[in-house]
């Protein structure tokens, strides 16, 4: 058995926690152990507020001035609106919210948690560098990449909500939806049950 769902909601700080909630209500009445429900549950609080924040053309914030049919094609997402799209089977749960928004300025690579750590690991062994050599003021200096786009300066206020799906998903992609505009991002994770989990029985 698996189970398959999908919201239109209108981009509006009120519908966040309505998805959350929503995906919360399904994992545990198929039984999800609760530490994956809350790591899911928070990737796509992130996932939402984003596409209520840059979901949308220039100036507008959700207002309803744009429509649409209950049963008009997920393509033809509003930029009022936003779509969230969930499927659990026994092994994991996929995710997806896609707005009509500018979309992302460039493309994303799929990731999973070890190219994180990789990536993580990298840029300390940088930083490490960047510190000898700043102690060696006459030294040739090595000029290293710049970091990530993904992974903002502590200080930043913008992209650390994309930075911490990819910390509680396994695999992450973000893009843009071709020929409609707007961001997509999907992730997943590989599910643990409670003992009797109604999807696992059935």
């Amino acid at each position: 058995m698996s189970i398959w769902w999908s919201l239109h909601l209108r981009r509006e700080a009120a519908s966040v926690p309505l998805a959350r909630r929503f995906l919360l209500g399904t994992m545990e009445s198929a039984g999800v152990d609760p530490d994956i429900s809350f790591d899911l549950s928070l990737a796509l609080s992130e996932a939402c507020a984003n596409a209520v924040e840059h979901g949308g053309t220039h100036g507008d914030r959700g207002d309803g001035a744009e429509t649409w049919d209950a049963w008009e094609e997920p393509s033809g997402t509003a930029c009022g609106q936003y779509r969230v799209t969930a499927y659990l089977d026994g092994e994991k749960c996929r995710i997806e919210v896609a707005d009509s928004g500018p979309g992302f300025p460039a493309r994303r690579a799929l990731r999973t948690a070890a190219q994180q750590h990789e990536t993580e690991q990298h840029d300390a062994e940088r930083h490490e560098a960047q510190l000898h050599a700043a102690e060696q003021p006459y030294a040739s200096k090595q000029q290293y990449p710049p970091q990530y786009a993904e992974h903002p300066p502590l200080t930043a206020e913008d992209g650390r909500g994309l930075c911490l799906i990819e910390q509680l998903a396994d695999h992450v992609h973000f893009g843009n939806r071709p020929g409609h505009g707007g961001a997509v991002v999907s992730f997943d994770k590989v599910l643990k049950w409670r003992e009797g989990a109604l999807l696992m029985v059935s």
